[in-house]
């Protein structure tokens, strides 16, 4: 039996709004904080504020339960055993840098509400936002003896968040050293929390703080350079008449690099890989550590490099003017299964040539209404169908699974030109070349 804890989530973002849900539904008390007003509504209306597979489901048992609610009056969660720290880090628009003034103004204002339980026992501080290595030594000396701070990196997935909460592939926390009985203290209330899970057999790896804050940036820049690598092979391919989908399936089956995450494209986006790994050089660059960490210039070049390059395909296949051109791009948000257009190469390139005079029209079947509220100059189409409907030139840009399936047959009679540009090796070339199509698909011949 999991024994019940009372936790506070502080964020109610992508990650905290789902921490938050799949807690409650574990059977713990749950209180979210947000000072959104909107989404604090929305989210205690079982509305997600975000397109997430499976969410919606949790978020509805878990508030039909009667352990979970949502508020923006941080006093609330006085009194509660374990208070997560879930805020967002962006890129600070100054520079590489993380912007730390979320968590700061989440610690500040948590702190007066630290209180001892009827045991004695101080609560517990858990953060799970993606931070600089120091950043933890830093807060637990700004909440001093009020409560006792760990870390605990997540590893969540978009498309898969749900699942990757509930039944992660490790779970890292990071400890005071220099306080035994404070990381005793902190070890077991997270353990208490996190008991179902633990009992099933997943690993539970116990580190200092600076290993456990290092470990996200760490496989976040991993995952990058896989990516960026297999993108500057698809470079070397185009120009050597290779074809990159054969080449990564050959040294995937090398148990050494697996085939994850070698699918050439268009490149990362989203609002982790991106920030993350600039983030990580602009704290390398304050350790003094610049060149260990200057390969990541290069993943991060490469990977801008690939918006370019569809650009480029696209302004040479189209004559050089865009001006009364239709463009179709499939797809807005950075990858499928969400509707985040945070750093979307998709977006990125069908905004740029929409400014170089060409009409883009952009469909997506999750991200299709948040990119009108935040693009309105944009134009977006509800269906496939309509926004094909004229088109000179089709990008894929984000592999949904409906963008796959389409009919080649079918889309040729609603295109004025019969041109894809595949920015994700995500359809069989052969049967739209058989339709009567034009195919570039990225990295092959």
């Amino acid at each position: 039996m999991v024994p019940m804890a009372t936790l506070s989530v502080l964020g109610c973002g992508y990650l905290g709004a789902v921490h938050a849900a799949c807690m409650a539904d574990l059977g713990h008390d749950v209180i979210g904080v947000d000072v959104l007003e909107e989404k604090v509504a929305q989210l205690n209306n079982g509305v997600p504020p975000f397109h997430e597979p499976g969410f919606s489901e949790v978020l509805a048992r878990a508030l039909d339960s009667g352990r979970l609610r949502f508020t923006t009056e941080i006093s609330e969660v006085e009194g509660a055993d374990m208070h997560f720290i879930a805020v967002g880090t962006p890129q600070r628009p100054d520079s590489y840098a993380a912007d730390m003034t979320h968590v700061d103004a989440a610690v500040d204002a948590l702190r007066p509400h630290l209180v001892p339980s009827a045991a004695g026992l101080l609560p517990v501080v858990v953060g799970k936002s993606t931070v600089p290595v120091g950043t933890a030594q830093r807060l637990a000396d700004r909440i001093g003896d009020a409560g006792v701070l760990m870390w605990n990196p997540e590893f969540l997935r978009e498309g898969f968040a749900v699942q990757d909460t509930v039944d992660p592939d490790r779970i890292v926390y990071g400890l005071p050293t220099k306080d035994p009985a404070a990381a005793k203290h902190a070890r077991d209330s997270l353990s208490g929390v996190y008991q179902s899970m633990l009992e099933r057999g997943i690993p539970l790896l116990e580190v200092d703080y600076a290993t456990a804050e290092l470990v996200k940036v760490a496989a976040n820049s991993f995952l990058a350079t896989k990516i960026s690598f297999i993108n500057a092979m698809a470079e070397l391919c185009e120009l050597t008449g290779a074809d990159v989908t054969h080449l990564a399936e050959a040294i995937g089956h090398d148990d050494r690099i697996g085939p994850k995450f070698l699918r050439a494209g268009v490149g990362f986006g989203g609002g982790c890989l991106p920030k993350d790994i600039r983030a990580f050089m602009a704290r390398a660059d304050e350790l003094g550590a610049t060149q260990s960490l200057a390969f990541l210039r290069e993943v991060d070049s490469i990977n801008l490099r690939r918006r370019e390059h569809v650009v480029a395909l696209t302004v040479e296949g189209l004559g050089g003017d865009l001006y009364g051109k239709q463009i179709t791009v499939l797809g807005a948000a950075f990858k499928p299964n969400s509707d985040d257009l945070r750093d979307s190469p998709a977006l990125a390139i069908g905004s740029q040539l929409a400014g170089l005079g060409a009409t883009v029209t952009f469909t997506d079947p999750a991200a299709g209404a948040r990119l009108r509220v935040m693009r309105p100059d944009l134009r977006v189409a509800d269906t496939i169908d309509e926004a094909l409907q004229g088109a000179d030139v089709v990008l894929l840009l984000t592999e949904w699974s409906e963008f796959s399936a389409i009919d080649p047959d079918h889309a040729r009679t609603l295109v004025r030109r019969p041109w894809l540009i595949d920015g994700r090796n995500a359809v069989d070339v052969a049967a739209w070349r058989a339709a009567g199509w034009t195919v570039r698909a990225l990295g092959r011949p």
